[in-house]
């Protein structure tokens, strides 16, 4: 079977973009909308309704339920407003501000969120003709149903959802903290390079942006699921996802602290390496099992298979266990070499207890026990839907008591 050019899977995956999929329903909807108002009223060039659709059509279905109500509750408002002041005022600079002025107070008060200036733009359009309520039935009017065309457009064809995107996000952190962990043991064995210690530290703290860019994806997936049809128990896959995530924004901040005691080291060992024989192998075999630990812990956040998702947990068991033996082996050699030399005995302690708080932040049972934790908290929340939750979480607590037997 011939491969599929390169071009053709660019297109491809660029298709499934959040900013491509959103550009192309919004433009369907905003046509549709347009024709469903010539089609119901008399009005000859209706658009409003193609803006509203716009304007409701978002990324995810909730965000589309939200958006709809608010801009509707606002369009109404401004024109019973506008309508109420035509009666008795005319249009003036006095009068035109004091509608301005009531519709911005009355639209923080009927919580129509970013539409609040819409309040104001629609008393202002219908204050300033001079049929008035005609003006507002036709506002009104096209705003339903560019509304109604948005809501109904993503009620029969729902939006993506935006979990396996998040899920890549997430994997590709995981993966380069893994780097940066192998790349910190592999450059412990050449002479002491406090440039290059430092650069190793500015990566660690470049990890940040990273973390803010996985979230901004985390949190759009969350919604995505809120409301869809398509979802299956799209309350444990938040629940999975943001504690993952909340698990590697903590061991980004160990592996950064990690980075400023290297650096500190390597200020310290200019002339000669930052660890000698055999600690130096100790310690870079350390980072690689941690590293290790870090990568299997990002697949086993983001995999949906059951089958998948236990290889990965066992992987993950595997390098924890080797990450612990190597960690006692650093320790022990790390006594000889202070007891020899005790030059910067503090740094050697702080190294080895931000290693012990990644391996505590990856464990399997500790993992385990914030998703049920979660899930608890969450059925607290929802109330009547909450035995949901707890079902979840009861049968994370079992799975728990069955592999410790």
């Amino acid at each position: 079977m011939p491969a599929v050019p390169e071009p053709v899977v660019q297109i491809v995956r660029r298709s499934r973009e959040p900013v491509v999929v959103q550009t192309v329903r919004s433009t369907v909807a905003a046509v549709l909308a347009y024709a469903t108002a010539l089609w119901l009223t008399d009005i000859k060039a209706p658009l409003t309704a193609p803006l509203t659709a716009l304007l409701v059509v978002q990324v995810t279905l909730y965000a589309t339920l939200t958006t709809g109500i608010r801009r509707v509750n606002s369009v109404v408002v401004g024109v019973v407003i506008a309508v109420g002041f035509s009666s008795m005022v005319g249009l003036s600079w006095w009068s035109l501000g004091l509608i301005i002025l009531a519709s911005l107070v009355v639209g923080h008060f009927v919580r129509v969120g970013e539409f609040v200036p819409e309040v104001a733009i629609s008393a202002m359009l219908v204050l300033g003709v001079s049929s008035a309520q005609a003006t507002a039935l036709e506002r009104v009017e096209e705003t339903l149903i560019g509304a109604a065309v948005g809501l109904l457009l993503n009620g029969l064809f729902a939006p993506p959802v935006w979990v396996q995107s998040a899920g890549e996000a997430i994997e590709d952190l995981a993966s380069r903290l893994a780097g940066l962990l192998r790349r910190l043991g592999d450059e412990l064995a050449a002479e002491t390079s406090v440039e290059r210690s430092a650069e190793r530290l500015h990566e660690a703290r470049r990890l940040d942006n990273e973390i803010t860019r996985v979230d901004a994806e985390l949190s759009q997936a969350e919604e995505s699921l809120r409301f869809n049809p398509r979802v299956r128990e799209g309350l444990l896959t938040r629940v999975v996802l943001r504690t993952g995530l909340d698990t590697l924004e903590i061991c980004a901040v160990l592996t950064r602290t990690v980075s400023r005691a290297l650096t500190d080291l390597a200020k310290e060992r200019t002339d000669e390496p930052m660890f000698a024989e055999p600690v130096c192998s100790a310690v870079k075999e350390l980072f690689g099992h941690v590293a290790g630990a870090v990568h299997s812990f990002g697949q086993l956040v983001t995999t949906s298979a059951s089958a998948n998702a236990e290889e990965a947990e066992t992987r993950l068991s595997a390098e924890l266990a080797a990450s612990r033996a190597a960690r006692d082996r650093v320790a022990d050699l790390l006594l000889v070499q202070v007891q020899d030399h005790p030059r910067q005995w503090q740094l050697h302690g702080a190294l080895l207890a931000d290693v012990d708080r990644l391996l505590d932040e990856l464990d399997v049972e500790k993992r385990s026990l914030r998703l049920a934790e979660e899930l608890d908290r969450y059925s607290r929340e929802q109330g009547p839907s909450g035995p949901v939750a707890r079902r979840l979480g009861r049968l994370l607590r079992r799975r728990r008591t069955r592999r410790r037997s």
